[in-house]
């Protein structure tokens, strides 16, 4: 019987092409937004993620608050109290610096670009691994004796220098006023994705280049912020509670006049409201759902109206209620799931050549394209009841009397 109602239902569809399509369309489009929206959704959430990955989930920057007004002195940090920190906390510390930072141009003959300079210690490649392809990462002795030696990356090095491999080669910048030739030691690729490098300053136009951060707090020694990156087995809340306090009590500060901002918390936020968005744009999407139901139930109206004749004589043929309200309300899922199929397509294709032109790995997940069918399905039985029940208790007698 399911099989007959099945046939019966698309010998219907296909009778009328252009009417089906158009009422499949509110169903399509519904369909496809929501699939898309969710998928947009989950690939921006998930992108987002290995962005942090990458930049170090468990990194977090420490300074007195902006808030306190009595800023004094010793509420910079020193090295030694950085050292200290080190060893208080040892292991639960994977990496530790001052984030000290500048820009300044740099001189290679006639050359001259912006350059941005980040002070690391050698130890950073653990946290944030780059591929070297020529010369060497930064070496504790750059660190301790303060050389003035850089390593770049691959782009930074053609802008500059106009190769790639511009291992020995010295150039001349400005830091903090002091005017000195620094030379390359290394030079390192690291691959992004459009998004990525705009994230992380890609397309700034400026060169990039890492150099021992004991040059960036020279002469006082003092800076401002802390930059930690946490052990990633440590559990992160406690252990930053846990600093802060730490860093409170030695200042003679209370743990509130400390600003924490930690890349976790960050993460967090933006998933949520990555989240809250995709719900509440999937949720706007599925209206159109509802507007594609109507529409089913007013073409099987129609369609009720066309066929009273042919439901006349089903039931002088011993057709029960029943068997009529069956056939039309297949007629009606399959209506709707065929739209709900050609929607799902639509909105993977959509999400598919999106996620390919922006070089992004798109999330596509089984279970909501499941859903999405399954629920397209039942709209059409929901908005289908009606026109259904009218034709199963049409009277066969003014049934065949219909012209």
């Amino acid at each position: 019987m399911l099989l007959e109602n099945m046939s019966m239902a698309f010998s219907a569809i296909r009778a009328n092409k252009m009417r089906s399509f158009l009422t499949m369309l509110g169903i399509i489009i519904g369909i496809g937004s929501v699939i898309a929206i969710v998928s947009l959704g989950d690939t921006m959430r998930n992108m987002f993620a290995d962005l942090y990955k990458d930049i170090g989930v468990t990194q977090a920057y420490l300074s007195i608050g902006y808030w306190v007004e009595d800023v004094r002195q010793s509420d910079y940090f020193t090295l030694d109290e950085m050292e200290r920190v080190k060893e208080v906390f040892g292991d639960e510390i994977s990496y530790i610096d001052s984030n000290a930072y500048t820009s300044a141009d740099a001189t290679f003959g006639r050359t001259k670009i912006k350059f941005d300079y980040q002070g690391i210690d050698d130890t950073f490649q653990d946290v944030q691994p780059v591929n070297m392809v020529y010369g060497r990462y930064l070496t504790d002795a750059d660190i301790k004796d303060r050389r003035k030696n850089v390593v770049m990356d691959t782009k930074s090095a053609v802008k500059l220098f106009g190769t790639e491999n511009a291992v020995g080669k010295t150039f001349r910048t400005t830091v903090y006023g002091s005017v000195d030739d620094y030379t390359v030691v290394g030079v390192y690729r690291k691959e992004l994705n459009a998004f990525q490098a705009m994230m992380m300053g890609g397309n700034s136009g400026n060169g990039s280049a890492y150099l021992p951060y004991t040059l960036l707090t020279w002469p006082n020694d003092q800076f401002y912020q802390l930059h930690v990156y946490a052990s990633p087995d440590v559990n992160l809340d406690d252990f930053y509670k846990r600093m802060v306090a730490y860093i409170a009590k030695k200042k003679d500060r209370a743990p509130e006049d400390f600003y924490l901002f930690t890349a976790a918390s960050e993460m967090s936020s933006i998933d949520t409201m990555m989240g809250g968005l995709a719900a509440a744009v999937g949720g706007i999407a599925a209206i159109s759902l509802l507007v594609g139901g109507i529409g089913i139930m007013n073409i099987m109206l129609v369609s009720v109206t066309e066929r009273t004749r042919e439901i006349g004589i089903r039931k002088s043929l011993g057709a029960r209620t029943r068997d009529i309200k069956i056939q039309f309300l297949t007629e009606s899922a399959i209506l709707s799931a065929c739209g709900g199929i050609i929607g799902v397509l639509m909105g993977v294709g959509l999400v598919s050549a999106g996620s390919a032109v922006f070089g992004l790995k798109a999330v596509i997940r089984p279970e909501v394209v499941l859903i999405a069918v399954g629920f397209s399905a039942l709209v059409g039985v929901f908005f289908g009841l009606y026109p259904a029940s009218k034709a199963a208790n049409k009277d066969p007698i003014d049934a065949l009397r219909y012209e």
